[in-house]
């Protein structure tokens, strides 16, 4: 979990590779109104993310139901959004990629400049003002993203 740019697929897919289990990203489950509102520049709200998030409950259930790992990159950016992930009825753990916001706005930036997501840079303050740190939540770790994606799934693994 994070804000855009954290690093979420990239240290999930890798964490993912590490556990025996499947990578999903969460981006690829956002409804086409959602994606075209967020590559307009507007910030989703709290009705935006309902229905994006009830998929994933219902994936992370599912996926637990079949007995199967699974890593899902969200951004869970609020309280309520991974306490209503944690409704699946499976044992759900956050890693929190955490970072500065310069480093953030930096590789947005040169994501951006390759042209390969839809979200704009200039939504980063949007969602770290959106963000509610998770302190005290329970399987909730948080990592520093200045780190490799290698060492911090290494690092995520060991925390699970």
């Amino acid at each position: 979990m994070g804000v855009s740019g954290c690093g979420k697929s990239t240290v999930g897919s890798l964490l993912a590779a590490k556990l025996g289990g499947k990578f999903f990203d969460g981006d690829d489950y956002h409804p086409q109104a959602n994606i075209d509102k967020m590559a307009s520049g507007q910030p989703l709200n709290d009705d935006d993310r309902q229905g994006w998030l009830e998929s994933l409950r219902d994936l992370i259930t599912s996926e637990a139901q079949a007995g199967r790992t699974a890593v899902i990159a969200c951004s869970a950016l609020k309280k309520k959004y991974r306490d209503l992930l944690r409704e699946a009825g499976a044992e759900v753990s956050f890693i929190h990629l955490h970072g500065s916001r310069e480093l953030l706005l930096e590789r947005l930036t040169d994501r951006a400049a390759e042209g390969n997501h839809f979200m704009p840079a200039t939504l980063l303050d949007s969602q770290l003002d959106t963000l509610e740190y998770p302190q005290g939540e329970p399987f909730t770790h948080i990592l520093n993203i200045s780190h490799s994606p290698a060492s911090l799934a290494d690092e995520a693994a060991n925390q699970l």
